[in-house]
């Protein structure tokens, strides 16, 4: 399929387009922006700076892609965004590129929905078959991995990660970092679970998903440290893959703490 600019788009000189891309009314694409093939701008959509979209990603109306970060400290340095392909950008998403102080790069996965008025703060890296619903909100520097989903109106502090598979209520404040399946909720965000409807969906097996339930009550019961805990579960589920990306996620380096249950009726 040919290339198609409308009219009324301005695609400025230096613009990298692939085959089949389609620039729909009144959007702009600047001089150091690359769109893979079959990209889809669907009119009034503004992307910018060093950005890079991978095939087939499809951008809406009045989103803002690549533009200069909200941070303070950024002083024109020439830092990059770089969306992989099969992604689906609503109305009104804004995605800015990275900062000195956060490795000079944003960067997205594969085939990720970013729901009307998502905002992708400077610096983050976000997985594959990521989810955000409307109005979802991540700082700077936050780490969303694979398959995570993210509610309607939830919003991440800078810094925090998100693990896999992991799961963030509507209206859900993250100020610590979630464990890959856990389930999180409430106005400052503690852990209520697993995210087991999330394991199902991805195909993970009924032992997996029976191994995961049980090292989570192990690792947040109230019995002897966290750390001595955490030790207990890395032993005793050596051969389990999931579980063991759990402890894996919570011994690596972060400057956030891991979010817990409030009580037992949690576990």
């Amino acid at each position: 399929m040919a290339t198609q600019i409308h009219p009324t788009a301005v695609v400025e000189p230096g613009a990298r387009l692939g085959e089949g891309v389609r620039i729909g009314a009144f959007s702009i694409v600047g001089p150091e922006v690359s769109l893979g093939d079959g990209c889809v701008l669907h009119g009034h959509v503004v992307v910018g700076g060093r950005t890079t979209i991978g095939p087939r990603t499809q951008i809406f109306p009045f989103a803002s892609i690549g533009l200069q970060p909200q941070d303070l400290k950024y002083k024109g340095e020439p830092s990059t965004l770089e969306i992989g392909a099969d992604n689906v950008i609503r109305e009104h998403v804004t995605m800015n590129p990275g900062t000195e102080g956060g490795g000079m790069v944003t960067r997205i996965g594969n085939g990720c929905l970013f729901m009307v008025g998502v905002h992708v703060g400077h610096d983050c890296q976000v997985g594959n078959q990521v989810i955000m619903a409307n109005n979802a909100t991540l700082a700077g520097h936050v780490t969303v991995q694979d398959f995570a989903v993210l509610g309607g109106l939830s919003a991440v502090h800078q810094f925090a990660r998100i693990g896999r598979y992991a799961m963030v209520g509507g209206v859900t404040g993250v100020e610590r970092d979630v464990i890959p399946f856990g389930s999180v909720m409430g106005d400052r965000a503690r852990l209520s679970g697993i995210n087991i409807v999330g394991m199902k969906r991805r195909g993970l097996s009924r032992d997996e998903i029976h191994d995961v339930r049980k090292a989570y009550r192990l690792l947040f019961a109230s019995e002897g440290t966290f750390q001595e805990r955490l030790e207990e579960v890395a032993v005793e589920f050596t051969s389990s893959a999931p579980v063991m990306e759990i402890v894996d996620f919570i011994r690596a380096d972060s400057s956030r703490k891991i979010c817990q249950p409030e009580d037992a009726n949690d576990l």
